[in-house]
């Protein structure tokens, strides 16, 4: 394996910390503790220095984004409002809401247009590639307001699977929050990247969607983000979320 050190470099405790790991001290604790790979090879030595531009860095195997280029953000999508950065048709749009950021970015998947919650907007071509590929099984999780008196026996047939017109789906998880007469609250969580696929299966199952909020794209919650309002998506959190489609 070829040294990770790179002479005239920068010390690794300083490019961990300014990408947000923690403090200096914090990044020479966890260095020293052979919790940091560079280039997929544990480095100990508070000596090393790297080249930001081409070191891939691990702390406890969550990626550390070092292109400060790069951004990730969360977005609170309101209901009605489109998927899509402007709309030629001009409905409202997402580009409204990071109208202030100076990066060109782009939507990652879609939430129909009645649908509210997180999305996930960025520059980064290769995160936002892996993130909507199939192959990745990025998990979403939803919570609906559905017409009638749902069962927790529903649950099991959710997982099991059911029989769209474009082929079965299954479901990963599934919570019953509220059964009520009229209308009953459910928790969803898959990775099926169909368009309005929760909508469609619940029609299916005879408790058509009332209300539909995303609340978690792969580890990334709403939180408390309020409607129309970002946040970025950094630190611990998105080495969590590349950690989850392999970079």
């Amino acid at each position: 394996m070829s040294d990770p050190h790179v002479p005239g470099g920068q010390r690794l405790q300083k490019v961990m910390a300014h990408a947000g790991v923690g403090s200096r001290r914090v990044c020479e604790d966890l260095i020293a503790r052979g919790r940091v790979t560079v280039d997929s090879q544990v480095v100990t030595s508070l000596g090393t220095r790297i080249d930001p531009a081409t070191a891939v860095l691990h702390v406890d195997g969550a990626r550390v984004q070092l292109d400060a280029s790069k951004v990730t953000l969360a977005l609170y999508k309101p209901p009605g409002v489109v998927s899509t950065m402007v709309d030629e048709r001009g409905r409202p749009a997402l580009a409204q809401y990071v109208a202030d950021r100076p990066e060109r970015l782009f939507h990652i998947g879609r939430l129909d247009r009645d649908t509210e919650g997180v999305i996930l907007l960025s520059n980064d071509g290769e995160l936002a590639h892996r993130l909507t590929h199939p192959s990745y099984e990025v998990p979403k999780t939803y919570v609906a307001r559905v017409e009638g008196t749902v069962t927790r026996g529903l649950g099991r047939v959710l997982k099991r699977g059911v029989t769209l017109h474009d082929g079965p789906v299954a479901v990963d998880g599934f919570v019953l929050r509220e059964a009520a007469q009229r209308n009953s609250i459910v928790e969803i969580t898959l990775h099926s990247g169909r368009n309005r696929i929760v909508r469609r299966i619940m029609e299916e199952v005879g408790h058509p969607v009332m209300e539909l909020v995303r609340t978690k794209f792969g580890t990334v919650e709403a939180g408390r983000l309020k409607p129309g309002k970002t946040r970025v998506v950094a630190g611990s959190e998105l080495g969590a979320l590349m950690r989850l489609v392999d970079l």
